[in-house]
C-alpha cells in the first residue's frame, strides 16, 4: 500500500502539531540520561501502562543512573526494583543489555538500529524507538497503539495478528515517519493511540483526533470493527497450589522459581502447578523439599491474569510434621524480612493476607 506524498505531508503536519500541544510531561522525555534512559523507559513500557511505569522509572534511574551502574548491579536487586511491573524477563534483558554495552562496547551504545538489535532483549520495536527518540535516526516503530491507529487510518481489514498484516503496517509506518523529527513523530503516533484512538468501540474520540479527516475507518463507518483481532487466542486457565509452610520462630519457606518460564528466578512460597489434592500435594512437598507436612488448611483463593494465562491460586497453610529441608531447596524468612527477595505480585498478595491473619 503506497501513500501519496500529499497524504504523507498532511499526516506528518497534523500529527506533529497535535503532539506539540498535547504531549504528556513524562520523566524520560525531560531527563538527560540519553540513550540509556530511553531504553529503560521503553523496556518498562512494553505491555505496561504509562501511569504505572512513571514511579518505577524514577526509582530505577535514581538507583541506577547510568548504564555502567546497572551493569555492575546484582540481579536480585534489579528484579526487586522491578517488582510489581510484571514481565520480569524485561528486567533481566535490560540488565544483560547493560552488561553487553559495558563489556563489548566500552560503555557506549551502538549507533545504528541493527547494532541496537544485537543487544539482549532489544527487538525491532525497541531498537526503532531508541534510535529515533534518542539518536534522531529516521526509522519506524510499531507497537499495539501504532498498529491500531494505522489499521484505522488506512482501513486495514486484515487480521492484525497475521505476519503479512504486521509487515504492511511496518511499511506504512516507515513511509510516514518524519525525517526531521523521527522521534517526535513516532511518539506522536503512540500517544495518539494511548490518549485518543483507544481500543474499545465506544472509546475512540474521533472528533479530537488530528487525523479524523483522513481516517478511512471513520469515513467508512467501521472504526468499531478495526483493528481486526478476531483470531486472538484466549488465555488458558491453570491452577497454582501454594503451600504457606510455617516453621520455627514464625518463619515461612520460600523457594526460587526455575531459570526459565513465568516469573523466572523470582521467589515464592512452594507452589505446585496443575490439578492436585491434599494427598498429592503432601507427597509433592515431601519429594521436592524433604519435609513431611500435615494440616493443609485453606487460606485464600484468587485469580491472577497474565497475557497468556488465567491463573487460579489456591493457598493453604501448612504445618511441618517431620523431616529436614533439602540442601539448597529454599530459605526460611519472616514475612517482614523479605526486602531483598523479588516476589511476583500474586505472592505479595498472599504475604499480605498472611500478615493480616497472623496479627488477628
Amino acid at each position: 500500500m503506497k501513500i501519496s506524498p500529499q497524504s504523507v505531508r498532511l499526516i506528518r503536519q497534523r500529527l506533529l502539531s497535535w503532539y506539540d500541544r498535547h504531549r504528556r510531561d513524562l520523566p524520560w522525555r525531560k531527563d538527560h540520561t540519553g540513550v540509556y534512559g530511553v531504553l529503560v523507559s521503553e523496556m518498562m513500557l512494553q505491555q505496561t501502562q504509562v501511569a504505572t511505569v512513571i514511579a518505577y522509572y524514577q526509582r530505577f534511574i535514581g538507583r541506577f543512573p547510568t548504564v555502567g551502574s546497572l551493569a555492575e548491579a546484582d540481579e536480585r536487586e534489579v528484579l526487586k526494583l522491578w517488582q510489581g511491573l510484571g514481565y520480569y524477563r524485561r528486567a533481566r534483558h535490560l540488565h544483560a543489555a547493560a552488561k553487553t554495552v559495558v563489556e563489548k562496547h566500552g560503555g557506549r551504545f551502538p549507533e545504528t538500529v541493527d547494532g541496537l538489535r544485537h543487544l539482549p532483549g532489544v527487538g525491532r520495536y525497541t531498537a526503532g524507538a531508541v534510535a529515533s527518540i534518542s539518536m534522531g535516526i529516521r526509522t519506524p516503530v510499531v507497537d499495539g497503539n501504532v498498529a491500531r491507529v494505522l489499521a484505522r487510518v488506512f482501513a486495514i481489514d486484515d487480521l492484525v495478528g497475521d505476519k503479512r498484516t504486521i509487515e504492511k503496517i511496518w511499511s506504512l509506518a516507515g513511509e510516514l515517519v518524519d525525517a526531521k523529527r523521527p522521534g517526535d513523530f513516532n511518539q506522536a503516533l503512540m500517544e495518539l493511540g494511548a490518549l485518543v484512538c483507544l481500543p474499545k468501540p465506544r472509546e475512540p474520540a474521533c472528533g479530537a483526533c488530528p487525523l479524523h479527516k483522513v481516517c478511512r475507518a471513520r469515513l467508512e463507518g467501521k472504526v468499531d470493527r478495526l483493528p481486526n483481532t478476531a483470531g486472538r487466542v484466549k488465555p488458558r486457565g491453570v491452577t497454582h497450589h501454594v503451600a504457606a509452610i510455617r516453621g520455627k520462630a514464625g518463619r515461612y519457606l520460600f523457594v526460587q522459581r526455575p531459570d526459565k518460564g513465568l516469573w523466572s528466578k523470582m521467589w515464592q512460597m512452594p507452589t505446585h502447578e496443575g490439578e492436585t489434592d491434599d494427598a498429592s500435594m503432601t507427597s509433592w512437598l515431601k519429594e521436592h523439599l524433604g519435609l513431611r507436612v500435615c494440616g493443609l488448611v485453606p487460606v485464600m483463593s484468587f485469580a491472577h491474569q497474565t497475557t497468556h494465562r488465567t491463573i487460579r491460586f489456591e493457598v493453604h497453610a501448612v504445618t511441618v510434621d517431620s523431616g529436614k529441608l533439602r540442601r539448597g531447596a529454599g530459605i526460611w524468612r519472616r514475612l517482614g524480612d523479605l526486602d531483598d527477595l523479588p516476589l511476583p505480585n500474586p505472592q505479595r498478595r498472599i504475604i499480605e493476607r498472611l500478615c493480616v491473619d497472623n496479627t488477628e
